[in-house]
């Protein structure tokens, strides 16, 4: 009866932490960011204009920022300025280094990069037998396909953590098996290592 007893209580514990974890590192998340948004605005509204200072200032203000800064790139007028200073920070060694990376990684994230994803689909990859989510990016054309009996697909297989690294793969279409996620789930999938599992998209 001690043994069950103690079992139950094992059990319910290790329950409460899987379900307590994701919830207090969201918080944590998002605690931080709060924090560092109003502590970047904040401070200097509260140093130079204290009778206007209220605590969520410094949010406030830098939401409106990074709102006007999208609206101005949203135009082409932005957009030319913003290649401009994309351009200026390319010639300085290791800034050129840094934001070339994260330039990649919000790309990805937002999609921007991987607009030509059409579909995600399975492959046989590294070998036979084994199985790896890719992201077709269109037929193959040219020299390639015109040396192929079959008709061959471009399939982009992303590399976890980091998507922004890959193999593209040339596959014959009747090797490849369509799968009926979404590409973000696909994205999400490879960059949580498999973790992030999308549900059984179930049709009728």
């Amino acid at each position: 009866m001690i043994t069950k007893l103690k079992g139950h209580i094992k059990r319910y514990l290790i329950t409460g932490t899987l379900v307590i974890i994701p919830i207090w590192g969201t918080y944590l998340i998002f605690k931080t960011i709060l924090i560092s948004m109003e502590n970047l605005l904040g401070d200097y509204a509260r140093s130079y204009f204290p009778e206007w200072y209220m605590p969520g200032l410094g949010i406030a203000a830098l939401l409106i920022i990074v709102f006007l800064i999208g609206l101005l790139t949203a135009n082409f007028v932005g957009r030319r300025l913003l290649e401009m200073w994309e351009g200026l920070l390319k010639k300085v060694p290791l800034v050129n280094s840094i934001y070339s990376a994260l330039k990649q990684i919000v790309d990805t994230f937002s999609f921007k990069g991987g607009g030509n994803f059409n579909r995600v689909v399975l492959v046989e990859y590294p070998r036979k037998g084994m199985y790896a989510i890719g992201f077709v990016t269109g037929t193959t054309k040219g020299e390639v396909q015109e040396k192929t009996r079959e008709k061959v697909l471009n399939v982009f297989v992303a590399t976890t953590p980091n998507p922004t690294s890959g193999f593209l793969l040339l596959v014959p279409e009747d090797q490849v098996i369509p799968l009926e996620m979404k590409v973000e789930d696909g994205m999400k999938m490879i960059i949580s290592g498999g973790i992030i599992t999308p549900p059984e998209n179930k049709k009728g």
